[in-house]
């Protein structure tokens, strides 16, 4: 076997292990392969996760299938696997779902999918998890992705070839109620893949369509439709991604990546208001809602160039685009009425968020300086988002065209002075500037004349940690990081009343920098592992949604949050492991401007106190089955209004290998649960929005290889 050829064998194993961790033996044989600790990709300094100062997971392949074998719905699937983060809205809608309290940037192999700059909290469905690999979690704030990630970065690695000739797959999947059984009630989805290569070109296509259906509660009710933010039941979605990889030598490879997502409501059923003060839940009937039917509409594509050997150093390019679109459904909301159009409560409208990005990153990595102790990145970002949100019903402009642009340039050093100490520091140097031309609010807000401006911001953040190994298998870490983030800045620009504002001299524009202080420790044995820190994150500016009169507005304010996680992992034997994680964490901002934080913060910003747990078995070489708990915790708030009242769901599912093919059975809330969701307890105390959760579902799969 020719080293040419091995190299690329290394790239065609499965993604879960990087190209730095595959040894080879040089032998006749087939090549035998060694696998190392991990190598973080979105790390962009090759970090292994065991020498991270910051608590890193990795959502594995298996992982994902066993979450797809249970729902399609992604951010339910991130809620399972990380208590951390918030739990799923069960809507397309994904408000108040924060990371460890914080905003999270999405990203699609390091392509941003967030959109601060207009948050309408949709980010969170941008790609089918049938295409993605693994996913990539780092705990806390960070800028080495830049812009958003104040809380985490939840980036989702795309699948790619493993197989040098044609290899195709088929699966289809069909979920439904235990109760109430019907054509409205039922999901179905088809997937499609094929993969291969031929001499130095390799290609993935991956194709998704699925169709849901209504949801019901325990008691076999119509869970209520969010009909104006957006609802994942009654809806229809495709996704399409193709990856295509040349090599233009054994050092050098370039690829081509570009995913289309679509998730449009089918606008069959409209939410009916329940009422919280008596506990009824909002509800849902047949009937068509006014307007056209929301939607996420999102196109990703990039372009990748990577040389593992560029005198010497590892060097890394990326160009991506990222095209947006999120329509919200019709309301007659405060903000939309214009006596001028309709009578005052009577005009109907609907936004749509539109996002435009256009960026490169750049990185190079020397690794072996002083006898490969010192290993230094340095790079380049660069990025243009171009942002509006229009009222389409009445051609308005809601939110004006809001140009953002950055560039970043970065350094990150790792220093192994001894065998057992690794050492991490790194600063990113973020030149940033808005572009507003000279727009006028809406009705609602006045009319008023706000005057266009350029107001530019320069901020360099830093981090710095280490992690020391007490002996091979025990190790302590210390990170400090910052994190930049923007408020909503549409939300505050579509919010002002006051004659005479100036976008240059806006206070409430200003960039959100987030300090991040980390300690905590890991075992990692062959039987078990298990991980614990606690974290503190402050923030003089930060931002919080708050609602007046009807109206959604931005409030700057200075915000504390400090926390605890856990993991735990044991392999029994061979055959059956368990896993269990747990996520502490409390909140506080300063809502009156005396510089003490001394107010709750609610469900809109931060999780409750989680538990979830898992059993994996694998019973013969046929036969393997997983049970999954997830516990949500109560809490108790400043205005008793938002207490949560906490539940527990439990998920259960088995796998079965056909002589031809695969099947699964999964139970979804297999004691059927009665509950209303975090979002609607302790988020906002609004009776559209009073949701009951999902009661029991069965989703049955099969999938071929062929």
């Amino acid at each position: 076997m020719s080293i040419r050829t091995s190299y690329k064998a290394a790239l065609l194993l499965p993604i879960s292990f990087s190209l730095s961790s595959i040894a080879f033996a040089d032998t006749k044989q087939e090549p035998a392969y060694v696998l190392n600790p991990l190598v973080i990709e979105t790390s962009r300094s090759n970090t292994k996760k065991e020498d991270s100062p910051q608590v890193v997971t990795i959502i594995t392949h298996k992982q994902i299938e066993q979450q797809l074998a249970i729902t399609s719905d992604s951010s339910q699937a991130l809620s399972n696997l990380l208590p951390a983060y918030s739990l799923n809205t069960q809507k397309l809608n994904n408000s108040s779902q924060t990371f460890r309290g914080r905003s999270v940037l999405y990203m699609i192999d390091g392509v941003p999918q967030s959109n601060p700059i207009r948050e309408g909290s949709r980010s969170a469905h941008t790609i089918d998890l049938s295409m993605v690999q693994r996913i990539e979690v780092i705990h806390g704030a960070t800028a080495v992705h830049g812009l958003g990630a104040t809380g985490g970065i939840i980036n989702f690695i795309t699948k790619s070839n493993d197989s040098n000739t044609l290899k195709q797959h088929i699966d289809v999947q069909t979920t439904m109620p235990t109760k109430n059984i019907n054509s409205d009630t039922m999901a179905y989805k088809i997937g499609y893949q094929a993969e291969g290569a031929k001499g130095n070109f390799d290609y993935l296509v991956g194709l998704t369509n699925e169709i849901r259906g209504m949801y019901l509660d325990a008691d076999g009710n119509y869970v209520g439709s969010a009909t104006v933010r957006g609802d994942i039941m009654d809806s229809k979605s495709y996704d399409g991604f193709i990856k295509l990889g040349y090599w233009l030598s054994d050092e050098q490879r370039l690829e081509f990546e570009f995913n289309k997502y679509k998730l449009k409501g089918r606008m069959g059923f409209t939410g009916v208001p329940g009422d919280r003060d008596k506990g009824i839940a909002t509800g849902s009937v047949k009937g068509r809602p006014r307007g056209l039917a929301p939607f996420n509409d999102v196109q990703t594509t990039s372009l990748n160039y990577t040389n593992s050997d560029l005198d010497g150093m590892n060097f890394k390019a990326q160009l991506f685009h990222q095209d947006f679109k999120g329509r919200y459904g019709a309301t007659n909301s405060k903000s939309f009425q214009d006596t001028n159009i309709a009578p005052q409560g009577t005009l109907y409208d609907q936004s749509q968020n539109q996002s435009e990005k256009i960026g490169a990153k750049f990185s190079l990595t020397k690794s072996d300086l002083m006898q490969n102790k010192l290993s230094i990145t340095t790079g380049l970002d660069l990025l243009q988002d171009k942002t509006s949100q229009i009222l389409i019903l009445t051609h308005r402009t809601y939110v004006p065209k809001t140009k953002y642009v950055n560039y970043a340039p970065f350094v990150q050093f790792e220093f192994k002075p001894i065998e057992r100490l690794v050492l991490q520091a790194g600063a990113r140097n973020e030149h940033a500037k808005l572009d507003v031309n000279t727009f006028h609010t809406v009705a609602a807000n006045n009319n008023v004349t706000v005057d266009g401006g350029s107001p530019s911001f320069s901020k360099t953040v830093y981090n710095a940690g280490a992690v020391f190994k007490i002996t091979p298998t025990v190790s302590i870490f210390a990170n400090y990081s910052q994190g930049f983030g923007m408020p909503d800045v549409g939300r505050v620009l579509r919010g002002i009343k006051v004659p005479g504002q100036d976008v240059d001299s806006l206070i409430d524009l200003s960039p959100i920098v987030t300090d991040n202080y980390e300690a905590g420790f890991r075992i990692n044995r062959n039987a078990y592992d298990f991980e614990a820190s606690y974290y503190e994150s402050n923030s003089k500016l930060g931002s919080r949604i708050i609602a007046t009169n009807g109206l959604y507005t931005v409030k700057r304010e200075k915000k504390k949050i400090k926390g605890a996680e856990a993991s735990f992992g044991i392999q029994l034997n061979k055959d059956n492991k368990l896993q269990a994680s747990y996520s502490y964490i409390q909140g506080k901002s300063d809502t009156n401007g005396d510089g003490k934080v001394d107010t709750k913060l609610t469900g809109a910003d931060i999780p409750p106190n989680r538990l979830v747990a898992s059993w994996n078995a694998q019973w013969n070489e046929k036969l393997s089955s997983m049970l999954q708990v997830n516990r949500a915790f109560s809490r108790s708030f400043d205005s008793t209004k938002f207490n949560f009242s906490g539940y527990t769901l439990v998920d259960a599912s088995m796998g079965y290998k056909l002589p031809v093919g695969h099947m699964s059975v999964a139970v979804a809330n297999l004691f059927n649960k009665d509950y209303f969701t975090y979002y609607s307890q302790a988020a906002y105390a609004n009776d559209n929005f009073y949701f009951k959760g999902r009661g029991r579902t069965v989703t049955v799969s099969y999938g071929v290889n062929f």
